[in-house]
């Protein structure tokens, strides 16, 4: 069935026009061009700011005008991750979907739901001719996955809305009213290269599921990085290693689902035996979570030199020592977690070493305090550490109008209450509300699945929901 065929037809129609212009974070040429494009031919007043957030007006319909004005907003990029032996490139190739039941989803590749799906429903909106609405400033940010750049440069008075819906999260019966903020913590060292001395050994960690190092962070996924250097540790006491090379995981906001390591050791069958042993163990407390998890250890070759043993040992004791998962739940909110880290790329190379993690937590000073102990683990190793990319989470004011009335309006719509929420991810409100503090915010959207992993897939019964869940908000919306 094609996608434009599935309903709301609108919406399925826009996702699949967005989805067919490559959008990778940080390189939204494309889709800036596209969206701008869009907002033009409809004959709304569209601009695009300095940093290449797009904002497109729409007047109020018929009998609106006195209704507050709202701000529509999303993201127009995408985490971009695919399985290994997908030969897909995310800069020139638009996303191939596939319907399976219930669900939309990618072959191999991530989907882009997140946050296309909320892309493509604005846009529905500024096309659409027959539904009521206030005054519309339809705001698509740039780099949300990987910076939030586009948030971080949207200046006060560019906007003039006085609720903002945020249409970024993934399950369907919560109304979110909060986020966690975060921070990119980066180490890295360079060490002088010489020829290895020993056997060479390939370890190599795939099929993990891997997912959003936010929403998935305390579900207990395996970390290919985790995994790496428990295999690396288990050889310390017996072997003396020389890291060759790792190469593990991807981008900060992904949790890794694979890797490999070269190394030197002295005897390669004693360590392929013993990290064997290791293997079992970690198949067997992983056999729930991550069924897919393969582990393999064996006999390899290499010419490209080696670190010493001593600082082959520091970066191993480094990759079992940084903090990777739930750091603290909140003792505030149920069920919340405040403080989390992903270790999220290791990558060795000619002696160049980077370790990138994303630190995030509700609380500031959480935060900083996670970021401290990676710092303090790095440093005692003789590494370099940076801090950058920091950006604030957003507080919740559950007493809000918007909030109440969209309580209200799913009650009386789905015969049930929703999940009024905060959630461990990184929205952009946070970062909005600090230009813009008299603006009421709520976050909400579809069903998602798998987001930031290639088994990404969206549930087509939700957008249903979804979309008729926003049609009566923004009918609803309260008198200025």
């Amino acid at each position: 069935m094609e996608l434009s065929n599935i309903e709301p037809q609108i919406i399925w129609k826009n996702f699949s026009k967005l989805n067919a212009v490559p959008r990778p974070s940080k390189k939204e040429e494309k889709v800036i061009a596209f969206i701008k494009g869009f907002g033009e031919n409809l004959g709304l007043e569209t601009t695009v700011d300095e940093v290449g957030n797009v904002i497109i007006k729409k007047p109020a319909t018929a009998g609106m005008e006195n209704r507050k004005s709202i701000v529509l907003q999303s993201h127009l990029d995408m985490v971009c991750q695919k399985n290994n032996d997908v030969n897909f490139d995310f800069e020139t190739e638009g996303i191939k979907m596939e319907i399976d039941g219930d669900w939309v989803k990618a072959k191999g590749t991530t989907l882009g739901a997140d946050n296309g799906l909320g892309v493509a429903t604005i846009m529905s909106i500024l096309e659409s001719s027959d539904i009521p609405h206030p005054a519309l400033e339809a705001l698509f940010t740039i780099d949300e996955e990987t910076g939030m750049t586009g948030a971080l440069g949207l200046k006060p008075g560019q906007l003039t809305g006085q609720i903002l819906l945020n249409l970024d999260t993934e399950e369907d019966d919560e109304i979110d009213i909060g986020c966690a903020g975060g921070v990119d913590v980066t180490i890295t060292q360079t060490y002088t290269t010489e020829a290895s001395k020993g056997q060479v050994v390939r370890i190599e960690v795939k099929g993990l599921q891997g997912g959003h190092s936010g929403m998935d962070i305390h579900k207990g996924f395996g970390n290919s990085n985790v995994i790496l250097g428990r295999l690396l540790y288990s050889g310390l006491e017996n072997q003396n290693i020389e890291l060759i090379s790792i190469d593990s995981g991807g981008l900060r906001n992904a949790i890794p689902r694979e890797g490999a390591a070269l190394i030197s050791v002295r005897n390669a069958q004693e360590f392929i035996e013993n990290a064997t042993a290791l293997k079992k163990d970690i198949l067997e407390e992983f056999a729930t979570v991550e069924p897919g998890l393969q582990i393999n250890i064996e006999n390899s070759t290499s010419s490209d030199k080696a670190i010493s043993e001593g600082d082959s040992k520091k970066v191993i004791l480094t990759l079992k020592a940084l903090h990777n998962g739930v750091y603290r739940m909140s003792p505030d909110v149920a069920d919340l977690v405040e403080a989390s880290n992903n270790v999220a790329r290791v990558e060795l190379k000619g002696g160049e070493l980077k370790i990138l993690n994303l630190t995030r937590s509700s609380v500031d000073s959480s935060k900083y305090s996670v970021a401290e102990q990676l710092k303090s683990v790095a440093e005692l190793a003789g590494m370099n550490v940076e801090f950058s990319g920091s950006y604030p989470g957003w507080k919740p004011k559950p007493g809000s109008e918007i909030v109440q009335l969209m309580e209200k309006l799913y009650t009386e719509k789905f015969s049930e209450k929703p999940h009024v929420v905060a959630c461990h991810a990184g929205l952009e409100c946070g970062i909005i509300g600090a230009n813009y503090p008299e603006m009421e915010m709520v976050s909400f959207g579809p069903t998602i699945r798998g987001a930031h992993s290639p088994d990404e897939r969206a549930n087509i019964p939700s957008a249903q929901k979804f979309w008729s869940f926003l049609k009566d908000i923004l009918a609803n919306i309260p008198q200025k």
